[in-house]
């Protein structure tokens, strides 16, 4: 094997300390009294509720318990699914799942400042997602940029905050071409944008086209894709939502379609991702009609979860430490139907699961030696449920 260049050994050195952070608040968790698991953190939901009705939610979260207790509510406008907030958690951001945005073809993206005393949201601003049906957000790595996948028309786009975190017009928009031999994948889907963690490149999912796409993002706001794709999948897998590991070169890629997971080793000096496995989310038999939905590691590292729509799952595998591969840990039945989002607490304790059509959200203790789930009896209820966000209690600071 080559020598990692000093990129790659920067990048290593940065996740390695990801590392660390992650197994003390694992080790925090395992403290008890006065230690991480003793304090609180803040869940902001994003939901298909109705416009004229609070549909973004801040829930208190209680990891000693999994208890959720509702703080307020904000209406987000229409179809306010997907969330992110700013590292300084000033300004939440989310998108409106919409493609007729003030009359115009675009779904909606809503800047919102987070009240320090009560987490509560007041409407700063809105702009067009620079395409239709946006189902994902995330912010460049330096906070300068938001970044949304537009799901309707296969678009990515890239929209600078200003003054006050505002956001501007888009500065950016790239249209992807092409379709895969799925029934749903007559176009191509853009389903995910994100950074990677070393914040040179950003990559796009997209379902349509069974494609990841790389980019740089330029100081003025300009996505330039990199003239290969970082990686394509089987046809017609469909893929979803890319997240990488904390702690090392991997990346797992959950595929919508043809319910599979794939463990990809991550170049950095390149922004290219090679297969190392793929895996299926179900359970052997398993016949019935299934579309996978999220995917995240574990905050220590050992663990990689995905949901299954349609078996109402979560699928848990071991991380081997040393290649990234998989092996399968477990399938958790879920309570509710269609497991749209879930995510994990900071210190990895708690689990938090959004089931969409079943208008709840439950929480597991996760066992940070095992993976495996228990839950906590906890079921809150809530109308359509989407995205979770889980955040430091900056309210008790």
């Amino acid at each position: 094997m080559s020598q990692p260049t000093r990129s790659r050994r920067n990048f290593l050195l940065t996740l390695s300390a990801g590392v660390a952070g992650s197994a003390l608040l694992a080790a925090c968790a395992r403290a008890g009294s006065g230690s991480s698991a003793a304090n609180s953190y803040l869940v902001y939901v994003g939901t298909y509720g109705p416009a004229d009705q609070d549909n973004i939610w801040l829930y208190r979260l209680e990891p000693a318990t999994g208890a959720l207790t509702r703080v307020t509510g904000a209406k987000g406008g229409a179809s306010p699914s997907f969330l992110t907030v700013d590292a300084k958690h000033r300004i939440l951001y989310a998108v409106n799942e919409v493609d007729n945005y003030q009359n115009t073809p675009n779904g909606g993206v809503s800047a919102f400042a987070i009240d320090p005393k009560t987490g509560g949201l007041t409407l700063l601003n809105q702009q067009a997602s620079g395409g239709t049906i946006p189902c994902y957000i995330s912010l460049d790595k330096q906070g300068r940029h938001a970044l949304v996948a537009n799901y309707g028309n296969g678009t990515v786009a890239a929209l600078p905050l200003g003054e006050g975190r505002k956001l501007l017009a888009a500065s950016s928009v790239d249209q992807h071409t092409g379709h895969g031999p799925h029934k749903n994948q007559t176009n191509p889907r853009g389903h995910c944008i994100l950074p990677d963690p070393y914040g040179k490149y950003c990559f796009a999912v997209d379902l349509g086209n069974d494609t990841v796409y790389g980019y740089t993002l330029a100081s003025g706001g300009q996505l330039q894709r990199l003239p290969t794709p970082a990686h394509q999948t089987k046809p017609g897998a469909g893929p979803r939502i890319l997240t990488f590991h904390p702690g090392k070169p991997w990346a797992y890629l959950i595929n919508e379609l043809d319910s599979t997971m794939t463990a990809l080793a991550y170049d950095a000096s390149k922004g290219t991702f090679q297969e190392i496995q793929t895996l299926t989310t179900l359970p052997a038999g398993f016949t019935e009609w299934n579309a996978c939905a999220d995917v995240h590691v574990s905050p220590n590292g050992k663990f990689l979860y995905g949901s299954n729509r349609g078996h109402n799952s979560l699928v848990v595998y071991a991380i081997d430490p040393g290649s990234g591969r998989l092996t399968l840990v477990e399938h958790v039945m879920l309570p509710g139907k269609t497991p749209r989002s879930f995510t994990f607490d900071p210190s990895g304790r708690v689990v938090l699961v959004a089931h969409q059509q079943s208008d709840t959200v439950v929480t597991y203790f996760a066992d940070a030696r095992t993976g495996r789930l228990t839950p906590t009896g906890v079921s809150v209820p809530m109308t359509a449920p989407v995205c979770l966000q889980v955040y430091p209690d900056f309210l008790r600071s």
